[in-house]
């Protein structure tokens, strides 16, 4: 699954976790392994004029996902699956600095869970009402677990290849 990462921020982030934790939620997600998806992490000023300009609302944010609208989800196991454009994600890495040490882990651990976070609206997934928000969020943190306990290539540190949708099984994903 091709994921590109572009850090235009100030701040220095691991930009082969965040490809390979996108990879993973894809992958677990069952989409289509050619689904294509950018992330770039920006600085304050750039969030915050985009924050305004698609949201309505002043001040930078932690993250925006901008999904594409011609997706198609197609499965792994299509015999011909076809290039797809998932959409674009948005990171602010000096938002993820504030809301890291408000939460108590790392910057990286939090731009795991943004970036998670952010596939997640792409495919379709929302938390404006509660019954949303319970299910995108405890689908987020399954995902970050089932991350954090993948084994890890030696070289790559990529998550091991696993059981494709592994975490995602049981999880109701009917509203999306």
């Amino acid at each position: 699954m091709p994921v590109e990462v572009s850090n235009e921020s100030e701040i220095a982030v691991d930009e082969a976790e965040l490809a390979g934790v996108c990879r993973f939620v894809l992958g677990e997600m069952k989409i289509n392994p050619m689904a294509e998806l950018s992330v770039l992490c920006v600085d304050v000023e750039y969030m915050s004029s985009l924050h305004e300009r698609w949201m309505g609302e002043k001040g930078p944010t932690d993250v925006l996902a901008f999904p594409m609208d011609e997706f198609d989800t197609g499965r792994p196991d299509d015999p011909e699956p076809g290039p797809a454009l998932l959409g674009d994600i948005v990171l602010c890495p000096a938002v993820a600095v504030r809301q890291a040490r408000a939460a108590g882990h790392s910057m990286d651990d939090e731009l795991v869970l943004l970036a998670t976070h952010g596939v997640l609206h792409l495919l379709g997934y929302d938390h404006m009402e509660p019954d949303e928000e319970k299910e995108m969020f405890g689908l987020q943190s399954t995902l970050i677990e089932a991350w954090r306990a993948a084994p890890r290539e030696p070289v790559t540190g990529e998550a091991a290849p696993r059981q494709p949708g592994a975490a995602a099984r049981g999880q109701e994903t009917g509203s999306r």
